[in-house]
């Protein structure tokens, strides 16, 4: 059985083409008119999702972004996973990554394979601001390059009028891709970034921007007949349940997750897992003074670097967790994670600031280098087969004592990389994002360490 349901994808030729903004306007068009949208986001990326559960919101209430990679999880898991969240929304937009045919190698994780996975029409946002007819072979080479992608459309961005818009519709036409509108330029409604991608902070009014850039592109872009393409086949078989080894979430565990400005990079079918084997209960390491009681924490990764002098200042909070860790309490840290449970993290300014002391390590802002890519694991201790995740990080470790390595990392295209998951007692950090949303045994694995 299948129903129909309005679907598509976002896709540009290149990064900054405008797939972010045009994506957050068009769920926030479309939550104001009534739809209840599913955003969904190609990759890995867990900053563009937030922002999609704000966009697809008009009511105050975040929804959800869910993301779609092929790369760390299996065909079957990804379709899975978007079924699953649209049947239960009118209207699902999905932001792909990079450029359309950008993957882990070649086109493999691209967003033009998930497009092909999903049967999902492919709107193209293509940056015209120095182009004209040039457009035509462009549009061209991308609708015929792959037989089995549908290019549906494209929406032109940074076009200053609609006589240099004419010029690209004929363009589009020729190219045989339909032309649904453009995008003036704006510079106020451009969201800022810091050194790991879109600010997600809330010091600044998202809302007001979010809303901004819905009203600017509600303009200019056909947004009815976008819909009126965006037509596809969704499969209405029932939902399966996943089951977990060893029914951990039977023994009404306790998980305490890492949740504040500083410690967010989440994916949400990672917390999904973690609420199988026990209840989630979120802290923040920066604002609260007591660690929640737990069997498991999770300090996922954030901007510990941005908010070093409030982690530090807050002693308490790194006594309570120095004290977890230190007498055998299981703990799973990554990225920013693994930076807090570090004896101290050097901002760029050469600052020191003590950190939780878990780790014989020291890390460093200073001398950034973006270090960042799809990684392969393989974990010692038992762990049957291979988690898949990926490193992106600017900051680096620069001292580090005796600590074991309890995993062999290697790149997607099987090349090793001097990346480390280090254990101390039942703490395990590194600077992996790890997915685990098909090793759904993996959090039972860490907690049975003891």
């Amino acid at each position: 059985m299948a129903a129909w349901h309005t679907a598509f994808l976002l896709a540009a030729p290149s990064s900054g083409s405008g797939k972010t903004t045009l994506a957050l306007a068009l769920m926030r068009i479309l939550a104001k008119r009534g739809l209840c949208v599913q955003p969904f986001k190609c990759g890995p990326d867990y900053l563009d999702t937030r922002l999609h559960g704000i966009a697809s919101s008009c009511d105050g209430r975040n929804g959800t972004g869910i993301n779609l990679d092929t790369f760390m999880a299996s065909e079957a898991h990804t379709k899975e996973q978007f079924n699953r969240h649209a049947r239960n929304a009118d209207v699902s937009v999905v932001e792909g990554v990079m450029g359309l045919f950008d993957g882990a190698d070649k086109a493999e994780g691209s967003s033009a394979e998930i497009a092909k996975l999903l049967g999902l029409p492919v709107i193209m946002v293509l940056n015209a601001k120095s182009m004209a007819y040039s457009a035509a072979p462009l549009l061209y080479g991308f609708r015929t390059f792959d037989s089995g992608l549908r290019l549906a459309g494209v929406i032109f961005n940074q076009v200053g009028t609609s006589s240099h818009y004419r010029y690209l519709e004929a363009a589009a036409k020729d190219a045989g891709v339909e032309p649904l509108g453009y995008v003036p330029p704006n510079q106020r409604i451009a969201i800022t970034e810091r050194h790991l991608g879109l600010n997600t902070s809330s010091d600044y009014d998202r809302e007001a921007i979010i809303d901004a850039m819905a009203a600017h592109v509600a303009d200019t872009v056909y947004v009815d007949r976008l819909l009126d393409l965006a037509r596809v086949n969704l499969p209405q078989t029932p939902e399966q349940p996943v089951p977990v080894s060893g029914q951990a979430g039977s023994q009404k565990k306790i998980i305490a997750v890492a949740r504040d400005e500083a410690f967010n990079f989440l994916y949400q079918e990672n917390l999904a897992v973690l609420q199988e084997h026990g209840e989630v209960v979120f802290f923040s390491p920066m604002n609260d003074r007591v660690l929640p009681e737990a069997d498991l924490l999770y300090l996922a990764g954030g901007y510990p670097e941005l908010y070093a002098e409030r982690l530090a200042a807050n002693r308490e909070m790194r006594d309570a967790v120095a004290a977890y860790c230190l007498q055998g309490g299981a703990a799973y840290a990554e990225c920013g994670g693994l930076m807090y449970l570090a004896n101290s993290l050097v901002t760029a300014d050469g600052t020191a600031h003590p950190m939780c002391g878990v780790l014989d390590l020291d890390t460093t802002m200073q001398h950034a280098r973006l270090k960042l890519g799809y990684r392969k694991v393989r974990l010692g201790n038992g762990y049957p087969g291979e988690l898949r995740g990926h490193e992106f990080h600017y900051s680096g470790i620069e001292r580090q004592g005796r600590l074991q390595n309890v995993a062999t990392v290697v790149t997607a295209r099987d090349e090793p990389v001097d990346t480390s998951l280090f254990r101390a007692g039942n703490t395990f950090a590194s600077y992996l994002h790890l997915y685990w949303g098909e090793r759904r045994d993996f959090p039972a694995f860490i907690m049975a360490r003891q």
